[in-house]
């Protein structure tokens, strides 16, 4: 082969401007080398190379494709073209591009990886796992390969084999992006608690510097702090899902008959989001708006999923679709406001929001916190959740709904099967205490406030949700520690919502976890007629049970401190009659109260659209907004 002087001068030229980052620059170096040699393959690929790296995939896949044709026997050019197509969550093309690198040069631990990404994203958890496995044979040093077997041991519900994924990757790398964290929350996920009080003053400290220290989901359970929590949110975004502008500005948009509202999930079937949000989507006023569903999660066939089919007027699967390509069809079906129900939570799209998919971008529900990006405009809240003293540690503007932010759907079933306590080996005729939250959201200060509880109630008991058995007897181990009979916890495992809701009339009292509150949980309770004792904080996620209280009018249940907390609880399991007047009032407030009023919620919340549309209709910049009340 004839090495063309000029060429190679001018390719290398490209490559050092590359290498020191400077890609428009080196852009050009390398579209000059084609001026030249327009056959030049390995131009090509640095160029599509570099497509990638500025966040353009589509033009990613266009020139390294150029490049395979003229050279297929290069590794590296099915390595960077599948992972173009990794991003565009073409999973298929991407894992043919990785099983042909890999049939050229077997020995590249990052075409495993790579592949192992793809699969798992794909949900194909074995071959993922498969892949890492790997990746980590060829580079027993390689982070991400351990970083990434750890999240999919988590999939598979092994969280004491993901731990040691994490802890393993942050052995090798202490700075890897977001470990600490997440190795912290992992850890209470197993309810292992010995390295929690030194881990937060690190996670505490490292986010004060703005180091990638943890994702802002594992913050919230972590931290009651709301301004640490939009630190955790700004590092993140800016890092995992900047602004882009491949799409351009939106233009302006004039009124039109009908508002066209889309939500946007992987929830949209049997899972927390649906049932609290299935009757909004069905209620929307049609003669104001028009409702649109954009799912991104799994194609299920259960009940949920063919009733949410029926509540939206268009119902859109873009879990095959690239962040642009969701982001592209929202803005040509014209969306007026798009609804992120995700926020940073486990199988999150914010890159499509990223690329400003519609005029008005609202974080709600999924994710109780600021986004901490410039892109979402609105973050749906009640005064209780976001007092006005928390204003500044939020990037959106506040929409304060009149009483609970929460939707909640009235038409939920509960089973009328007759449980009995020994179905669930509880005791007959003693006080059950009970908690249905994950095992994450305990931490050592409110169980230690539990067993104090315990033991000031002679023969009461805590029925606990075992999310795994290591978690289980964890709990156990720290309750003989604070001289409780382990005994007197027991677990309740995984059952049918309807079946989970009709168990909870065998229980006299939850008790609420902080810094991250029940949630869901707690609204089941109350609904299920379950009184819910909580001790509010100072952050969205530990002051959501408060908000779901003062909606239902029992404001009695709202503690502030672990000492009024314990001390009510023990006060309403000694004092039947108080009780029972509590139980009453709930159940007469259920049907009175704002809480579980969906008609009268969805009309503040269209309310709430409305006002976002008018303000974006006259040009005038966001703002703050609060709802009447009727």
């Amino acid at each position: 082969m004839v090495i063309n002087p000029q060429v190679d001068q001018q390719f290398q030229l490209a490559f050092g401007l590359h290498q020191q980052n400077l890609l428009v620059q080196a852009q050009s170096a390398y579209a000059a080398v084609l001026q030249i040699d327009p056959y030049h393959d390995k131009s090509l690929h640095m160029l599509g190379y570099i497509s990638g790296q500025m966040g353009d995939f589509v033009d990613a896949v266009s020139q390294i494709s150029k490049a395979v044709e003229l050279n297929p026997t290069d590794s590296a050019y099915f390595l960077n073209r599948g992972n173009a197509y990794l991003k565009l969550n073409q999973y298929e093309k991407a894992i043919s591009d990785f099983d042909k690198s890999i049939g050229l040069s077997s020995d590249v631990p990052e075409a495993y990886l790579a592949r192992g990404t793809a699969h798992h994203e794909s949900k194909n958890l074995l071959q993922a796992v498969a892949d890492y496995s790997l990746a980590i044979d060829l580079n027993p040093e390689c982070a991400e390969a351990f970083f990434n077997m750890g999240h999919a041991l988590l999939q598979f519900k092994k969280p004491h084999e993901a731990c040691l994924h994490f802890f393993k990757a942050l052995e090798i790398q202490s700075d890897f992006d977001f470990l600490i964290g997440t190795c912290l929350h992992t850890k209470m996920k197993l309810c292992d608690w010995d390295l929690l009080s030194d881990g937060l003053q690190l996670l505490e400290s490292e986010l004060n510097s703005l180091k990638k220290v943890t994702t802002p989901f594992a913050a919230l359970s972590l931290l009651d702090d709301p301004q640490l929590h939009l630190k955790a949110a700004q590092i993140y975004g800016e890092y995992k899902f900047p602004e882009k502008n491949l799409l351009g500005k939106i233009n302006h948009r004039t009124t039109k008959d009908k508002i066209r509202v889309a939500y946007f999930s992987a929830d949209f079937h049997n899972h927390a989001t649906s049932y609290l949000m299935a009757e909004i989507f069905e209620n929307h006023d049609r003669q104001k708006f028009e409702v649109y569903g954009f799912s991104f999660g799994p194609n299920s066939h259960d009940a949920m999923r063919i009733r949410l089919l029926k509540g939206f007027d268009h119902f859109i699967d873009v879990s095959q679709k690239s962040d642009p390509e969701v982001a592209k069809l929202a803005r040509h079906l014209q969306i007026d406001i798009a609804v992120d129900l995700k926020g940073y939570t486990e199988d999150c799209r914010t890159g499509i929001f990223a690329q400003r998919c519609a005029p008005i971008q609202v974080n709600y529900l999924g994710y109780p916190g600021s986004m901490g990006v410039s892109y979402m405009d609105y973050v749906i809240a009640d005064a209780v959740v976001i007092p006005e003293k928390n204003h500044a540690h939020y990037s959106e503007k506040i929409v304060y709904l009149p009483h609970c932010y929460q939707a909640n759907d009235s038409k939920r079933s509960i089973s009328d099967k007759q449980f009995k306590r020994s179905d669930f080996g509880l005791p007959e005729d003693s006080f059950v205490f009970c908690c249905f939250n994950n095992g994450y959201k305990i931490q050592p200060k409110t169980f230690a406030s539990w067993m104090h509880i315990l033991k000031s109630v002679e023969g009461s008991v805590l029925w606990l949700f075992e999310d795994n058995p290591m978690a289980a007897s964890n709990l156990q181990q720290e309750a003989e520690k604070n001289g409780v009979d382990a005994n007197r916890l027991i677990f309740a495992s995984r059952m049918s919502m309807e079946e989970h809701l009709a168990r909870h009339q065998l229980a006299d009292l939850l008790l609420d976890t902080l810094p991250y509150n029940a949630h869901t949980t707690a609204s089941d309770a109350l609904w299920a007629g379950l009184p819910v004792l909580t001790c509010m904080g100072e952050s969205f996620a530990s002051r959501v049970a408060a908000s779901l209280l003062t909606a239902i009018e029992l404001p009695e249940l709202i503690t502030t401190n672990a000492s009024d907390y314990e001390a009510k609880a023990i006060q309403l399991a000694t004092d039947a009659q108080q009780l029972s007047e509590l139980k009453a009032r709930l159940s007469k407030n259920k049907s009175t109260s704002p809480l579980f009023n969906g008609i009268q919620f969805i009309g503040h919340l269209e309310t709430a659209f409305e006002k976002m549309h008018q303000i974006y209709l006259s040009g005038a910049p966001t703002e703050n907004i609060k709802v009447k009340a009727d």
